[in-house]
């Protein structure tokens, strides 16, 4: 088992063992052990039982229990409380705004055990009578079984990709001589999907099946495939799938009319037809040449969704690249709640070929994550002075991620704010915010002659946690009106700004600034995800803040600070 399965396990242990009444004080170590090894850079599956007890925050018995895991995969203690804990009870540990004790509370006291009973129960306002939960506690913990509804038998595209790829890697050894492409949502990139959809061309078609119906992880839908479809599901994680069959001469066209939606397929038309209808009687060589028949020139995959882009033309800007992609903006370090030191994360970013290295640890209000006071600011700059002068040409700016107050006030006094080259302006505290409010407290952060570009606008965890609801174009216009790049949040559970709004935000002139948000180097590889969902939006290098260079980046962000840039007509 990795680390991140390993504390995964120990976080449900805790969890469980709170809901079952355990001693707070042995739940409270299992937290703080988690914590701590959250950041350790150590392979927790290598090391010996005496070996893991010398590491911050772990014991005798957490020894234990992580050496039993790396050694046998599972965890005995952690069973025992699974078998005596009913299926539901344990969903609902997932909720989001209520912690094991109050679960055990609904459990106990109303012997409610699915989620589909614990809903009956807010709608009848049962949950508000129970000491110590109240009508707001209850409606929270309606509106939050209402999303993870809605959410039910989706996948954010990264794990989405893990699903996909290795069982198209698997049908290209078995079968070489068939083409294979993913297709419908996931060719498109969509950020969360609920189907997965590939299509193969090829003259063995039944072998295909067969191989398919032989894989251990997928279960077949004999009743509903048909002889142009294998129809199933993947079992691990309950999603559809879909493999459409096509011979190798039809490949293209099918290809391209499961890719786009139906409005990108019948806007795009010449006197006689549409470009689905096109594609039903032409068997076309490649996607590019289905396009110039229209006199277009080609479409990407991820933007076929009818919204604009069947008015490209020859001098419509190709879309960002990762080759494009110069330096790498809003990053933690362990100064904060980063994984890795400063110098890690600086040598890796080097090392990746990138010119620049923007690392924002948290400000002072987000004590949880052990936020910057002032005098650690110093201590910061210091080594990023000395790291610099190590690394050059490469060079680490001098940036925080400061905390947008309740009043939309950043963290610090304007001395220490000017101390810096830059300032992610986010939102942590106080989610649950009217649009009023929320749009109100960003449009008073964007403001700020020191806030150079506004983090993860709306906060949104993908299938776990809403955004907060704000004006859209009320944020990005004022992000015009005063310079202010905008954040595409690379983490596949954030991609905020949305891909939907990135459009208006270039037609304002806005930046956008593609950053992994990485609390440890292998965040580095979020970048990819945050390019996708920057592309799917029509994002080109022009507008893209982090293909600046280097000598670019510190000329804007010096006249950002002088106050000297031109804001958007």
């Amino acid at each position: 088992m990795n680390n991140e399965q390993i504390l995964d396990t120990l976080q449900q242990l805790a969890s469980l063992m709170e809901l079952h009444g355990e001693n707070d004080f042995k739940v409270r170590g299992y937290q703080s052990a988690i914590f701590n090894l959250e950041k350790s850079t150590a392979e927790l599956s290598s090391l010996s039982a005496a070996e893991l007890e010398k590491l911050p925050g772990v014991g005798k018995s957490i020894a234990a229990a992580i050496y039993e895991l790396a050694q046998s995969g599972e965890l005995a203690s952690l069973q025992k409380l699974r078998e005596a804990t009913p299926a539901g009870v344990i969903d609902m540990l997932n909720i989001k705004g209520i912690g094991p004790k109050k679960i055990r509370l609904i459990w106990k006291e109303l012997e409610i055990e699915t989620l589909d009973d614990l809903r009956t129960a807010c709608e009848q306002h049962q949950i508000a009578k129970l000491k110590g939960f109240g009508e707001k506690t209850e409606e929270n913990i309606l509106k939050a079984l209402i999303f993870t509804s809605a959410q039910k038998g989706k996948l954010r595209y990264a794990d989405a990709e893990k699903l996909w790829q290795p069982l198209v890697q698997a049908l290209q050894q078995q079968f070489p001589e068939a083409k294979i492409s993913e297709s419908g949502l996931i060719r498109r990139r969509w950020e969360v999907i609920d189907s997965i959809l590939l299509v193969v061309g090829s003259s063995q078609s039944s072998s295909v099946r067969a191989f398919l119906n032989t894989q251990p992880n997928l279960s077949h839908h004999a009743a509903k495939s048909s002889p142009y479809y294998w129809r199933g599901e993947e079992k691990s994680r309950q999603i559809p799938l879909e493999v459409r069959f096509c011979s190798h001469e039809e490949f293209a066209s099918v290809v391209m009319k499961t890719t786009g939606n139906g409005l990108h397929l019948h806007q795009i038309k010449n006197e006689t037809e549409s470009l689905f209808q096109y594609l039903q009687h032409t068997h076309i060589s490649n996607e590019a040449a289905a396009y110039a028949h229209f006199g277009l020139p080609f479409i990407a995959p991820e933007l076929r969704e009818g919204m604009g882009e069947t008015q490209a033309n020859e001098a419509t800007p190709a879309l960002v690249e990762l080759a494009d992609l110069k330096g790498i903006l809003h990053n933690h370090s362990t100064y904060s709640d980063g994984k890795h030191s400063l110098e890690e994360m600086a040598s890796y970013c080097k090392a990746l070929g990138y010119e620049y290295l923007g690392i924002s640890d948290h400000s002072k209000s987000a004590f949880y994550a052990n936020g910057l006071k002032e005098d650690r600011i110093v201590q910061q700059h210091q080594e990023i002075d000395a790291l610099n002068a190590k690394l050059a040409p490469f060079k680490i700016l001098k940036g925080i991620e400061s905390d947008i107050l309740n009043d939309g006030a950043l963290d610090y006094d304007d001395k220490v704010l000017a101390s810096f080259d830059f300032i992610v302006a986010s939102i942590h505290s106080n989610l649950k915010m009217t649009e009023q409010k929320a749009t109100e407290r960003l449009l008073k952060a964007i403001a700020n002659p020191y806030t150079t570009m506004l983090g993860h606008p709306t906060g949104r965890l993908l299938l776990q946690r809403e955004g907060y609801p704000i004006d859209h174009k009320a944020v990005i216009d004022a992000c015009a009106q005063h310079q202010v790049v905008i954040e595409i949040n690379a983490h596949p559970w954030r991609l905020d700004l949305d891909w939907r709004w990135v459009r208006y935000a270039l037609q304002q002139g806005v930046m956008l600034s593609i950053n992994p948000d990485a609390h440890e180097k292998d965040g580095y590889k979020d970048m990819y995800y945050g390019l996708l969902a920057g592309r799917k939006g029509g994002l080109h290098k022009a507008m893209t803040f982090n293909a600046l260079s280097l000598t670019e980046v510190e000329a804007y962000l010096k006249k950002k600070k002088e106050g000297k840039l031109i804001a958007a007509q």
